[in-house]
């Protein structure tokens, strides 16, 4: 009972993740842009075979059940950290951020055979690869994950 509002942390991001890339899909074309705030912020629909900046996007195809089976293997070693007791209040929300925004993007690979992407940032010439709500819990849940290890870290050397 008492893990109950992380799972539904971890459910509430996998929905919010599918409900935007659902809207995404219905409304735009490959590559086609939206400008939301001039010289900086646009909608797109980009797809990502890879992980993070596509790495691996290249390969065959072989890395769709690579970063599928990692994902669901960082979730089970987070739902287990998270239910021993592993981590502090904020790291468990954490875990639970992460474990929603992993499985979005597993959703993604099993239902497209890759990532749908449509958050895009830039400044002049400068891009930052697009990215979607599910990639935007993961990297916010790693760093409080970090946060709270440092403040694990610093209260247990006192």
């Amino acid at each position: 009972m008492k893990f109950i509002p992380l799972w539904l942390t971890s459910l509430g991001v996998i929905a919010l993740d599918q409900i935007s890339k659902t809207l995404v899909l219905a409304r735009f074309e490959h590559m086609e842009r939206m400008n939301v705030l001039p010289h900086f912020f646009d909608l797109t629909l980009v797809f990502n075979p890879g992980a993070a900046f596509s790495f691996l996007a290249q390969h065959s195809g072989w890395q769709k059940y690579f970063f599928i089976v990692l994902a669901v293997m960082i979730c089970a070693w987070l739902v287990w950290a998270i239910v021993k007791n592993q981590f502090g209040t904020l790291g468990k929300w954490a875990a639970a951020m992460i474990i929603g925004g992993a499985m979005g993007n597993v959703i993604d690979r099993l239902l497209y055979g890759q990532v749908v992407d449509f958050l895009l940032f830039y400044w002049k010439n400068w891009y930052y690869p697009a990215f979607n709500v599910a990639d935007s819990f993961i990297c916010v849940g790693a760093a409080l994950l970090m946060w709270d290890n440092i403040q694990s870290s610093r209260k247990a050397k006192q």
